[in-house]
């Protein structure tokens, strides 16, 4: 590996996509410590510090947007308005037919799609922008973040109408430096975007763990070192079965009989189609999480209401959703594994496999083209699902289950980013080896 990065930096045109890529990277890390207009600091940093449910969300939301929350600055939102924009589309497409039709228009489609999966990101922008800096503005019992944030008084109108500007531009600033990637660095520009974030937050958890480590044991230094090698062990664990299950696949025969096309006849052959353990990626972790947050965005609005018992409802739901609750993590478990199969299950019908095979004249052997092959391969794919469900389910709850063992929820790199982290090496890794292949330099994955 360390041969073929060296032979990476040789090139000069790859070596220019690498630190045109790195440049990328380091203007988006300036870019999330510009904070919006009207922040107060000190009350940012204790309701960071608190214990509570919104404490605990906020540190969620500080943790997937890369500290970017921790400043509340204008990358606070991140490239996910775009991303929670292309899932509706995708949700969307098989549901409308006029969607479909554009999406089977080929490479003219394709750019329509991600013409108005733009357009979609700027409102779900100002919508997650408005919600975050509601939340902030309400307080948790203490100072507001944003004390001049609302519609009412009339003095507040310009200083919300700012903030909510700053924080969309931010994020459309943050998708135009991620297409920038794609087209002239290497990787994928938006997963890179949200690695960095993930990343960035390695050093300051590996502080957290030794100072955690010093204050409940007795060993001083000698217990920082074995609480940060416990976590790093638990983390190459993790990142190995990751790896094993995100390439593990099931591949279905599939037989071609002789074609005749004009006046050339096609020889017949056999090949399989790959079925992915885990089809879904990570998306169910990101819908769990949502899923999850939701309540806590709600109740967040009723806490300091004159009502008692209506307040102490919602901060129960914050504290709950907050992950205070040790039910909270079986409910997430559960969330976690039913969005899988049903992400699963739109991911199969709109790759419609069966209709494909049919009309490219193949076939599984033993099995009836048309309905029967159909079902046959929503059986493998529900039986294989369950166990890409399961280890989804595993690793959204890991942290629960350190917290057991180690009264410390404290890990280097969330379960979800864990998952981000290494889908975006592979696949970085990939690109740069198909770079080197078309030298013919050796890659990495040997």
């Amino acid at each position: 590996m360390i041969q073929a990065l060296r032979n990476a930096f040789v090139l000069p045109d790859l070596r220019r996509k690498l630190f045109y890529t790195l440049l990328i990277l380091i203007i988006y890390r300036l870019a999330s410590h510009v904070p919006v207009p009207g922040v107060d600091q000190e009350a940012l940093r204790q309701l960071l510090a608190g214990t509570g449910g919104a404490s605990q969300l906020f540190n969620l939301l500080d943790l997937l947007s890369g500290g970017a929350v921790a400043n509340f600055s204008v990358m606070a939102n991140g490239v996910y308005p775009y991303i929670t924009a292309q899932i509706i589309l995708q949700l969307l497409i098989p549901i409308f037919p006029a969607l479909q039709r554009v999406a089977e228009e080929g490479e003219a489609g394709q750019r329509k799609i991600n013409q108005w999966t733009y357009y979609l990101a700027i409102p779900l922008g100002l919508l997650q922008a408005f919600g975050q800096a509601r939340i902030y503005s309400a307080g948790t019992g203490g100072a507001p973040v944003l004390p001049n944030f609302g519609f009412s008084p009339a003095e507040n109108i310009l200083p919300t109408i700012a903030v909510l500007f700053a924080m969309t531009a931010g994020t459309m600033f943050a998708i135009w430096l991620g297409d920038l990637i794609t087209e002239q660095g290497i990787g994928n520009g938006l997963s890179l975007i949200i690695f960095s974030g993930i990343v960035a937050r390695i050093p300051q958890n590996l502080q957290r763990v030794w100072i955690q480590a010093q204050s409940k044991g007795a060993g001083g230094a000698g217990m920082g070192v074995l609480m940060v090698g416990i976590v790093l062990l638990i983390m190459a664990v993790t990142i190995f079965v990751i790896v094993v299950v995100q390439e593990g696949e099931r591949r279905i025969p599939v037989q071609y009989g002789k074609r005749v096309r004009g006046i050339k006849m096609y020889a017949g052959g056999a090949t399989h189609i790959p079925l992915r353990v885990n089809t879904a990626g990570m998306i169910p972790l990101i819908f769990a999480q949502s899923f999850l947050t939701f309540p806590a965005v709600i109740a967040q609005f009723f806490v300091n209401t004159e009502n008692a018992s209506v307040s102490k409802f919602a901060l129960g739901v914050m504290n709950f959703m907050g992950g205070q609750n040790p039910w909270y993590g079986l409910l997430y478990f559960v969330t976690v594994v039913g969005f899988t199969y049903f992400y699963t299950d739109v991911m199969v019908q709109q790759q419609n496999l069966p209709e494909v095979l049919q009309r490219q004249g193949g076939f599984i052997p033993g099995i009836r083209p048309g309905k029967k092959t159909a079902d046959y391969i929503n059986t493998v794919y529900r039986r294989i699902t369950l166990v890409g469900a399961l280890f989804l389910g595993a690793v959204a709850v890991l942290p629960y289950i350190v917290d057991l063992f180690m009264q410390t929820r404290v890990l280097l790199i969330t379960s979800s980013g864990l998952l981000i982290v290494v889908g975006v090496v592979v696949d970085t890794m990939r690109q740069l080896e198909a770079q080197l292949l078309m030298r013919h330099y050796e890659g990495f994955i040997k």
